[in-house]
């Protein structure tokens, strides 16, 4: 079986076109491809932060989570957004399942080095046999990024690192779909996207500040899990209905990005 991992950030969640979700089906019943789509939801877990008076801030691109933050997280990636994705799916004629890294453990937490981000996790182990199980019963699986340790801790995952270590785990092609068409610079005075770009590339924009906010720990994820059996990984634009379906046949779309032989990320 053939997997996509397809990653849905909260931001461009809350205006994905119906066309979007109908190409997810298109794809899962005409192709070879079999998608899962783990998504995010940081709009509205700062909106809810905000309306019960509990402090949210960010580091380095990542929400800093405390017990309250991480509740408030739960109710709204568990809750709110994985089903109203399903039910999306299932408007538009497709069948899914809802599930949290928390199902069957399908997700292993264990707390992202460092310390200064209190609850939040980074995937150790994924059960992947439990996906496998789902869409052989040709349900699209739905996954929220919350996750438990061995000891049941709860942590909240950055979502594109939980689409990375899923993508891993299946020898998937990931893609990161987001409110714009790739990676923008300014060439000769004009924005452009870049059509691709290497793990160096990103370090050097990372540095320059021209990648910045929520798009790094997209692109570190990115290069991340090509060292760890991901097959091709790409950021597209969730408002281009052919984007999909242009990915899985092969075709170029949005940003592609690659490591240089020989070459270690080092964040």
């Amino acid at each position: 079986m053939k997997y996509l991992v397809i990653k849905c950030g909260g931001s461009v969640y809350e205006t994905l076109p119906t066309s979007f979700y109908k190409s997810i089906i298109q794809v899962a019943t005409d192709s070879e491809w079999t998608p899962i789509i783990v998504h995010g939801g940081g709009p509205k877990i700062s909106k809810l932060c905000e309306q019960l008076n509990i402090e949210s801030t960010f580091y380095n691109g990542l929400r800093v989570t405390s017990q309250e933050v991480l509740e408030v997280a739960e109710m709204v990636l568990n809750g709110s957004i994985n089903k109203e994705i399903v039910t999306k799916i299932h408007n538009e004629g497709g069948k899914a399942i809802g599930l949290s890294g928390l199902d069957g453990h399908l997700l292993v937490a264990e707390p992202l080095k460092g310390g200064k981000l209190g609850f939040v996790g980074e995937v150790k182990e994924v059960h992947a046999s439990i996906l496998a199980q789902v869409a052989e019963q040709g349900f699209i699986p739905v996954i929220s990024p919350i996750a438990s340790d061995n000891d049941g801790q709860h942590y909240n995952i950055n979502g594109d690192m939980a689409a990375a270590a899923i993508a891993g785990a299946l020898g998937a092609k990931l893609c990161f779909v987001s409110n714009v068409p790739g990676i923008w610079i300014d060439k000769d005075g004009e924005r452009t996207i870049l059509s691709e770009v290497s793990d160096l590339e990103i370090k050097e924009l990372i540095k320059k500040k021209i990648i910045s906010g929520g798009m790094v720990p997209k692109v570190i994820s990115a290069i991340e899990s090509l060292q760890n059996d991901v097959k091709e990984v790409s950021i597209i634009s969730g408002h281009d209905e052919e984007s999909i379906k242009i990915l899985t046949s092969g075709g170029n779309v949005g940003t592609k990005i690659f490591l240089e032989e020989g070459v270690t990320y080092v964040g």
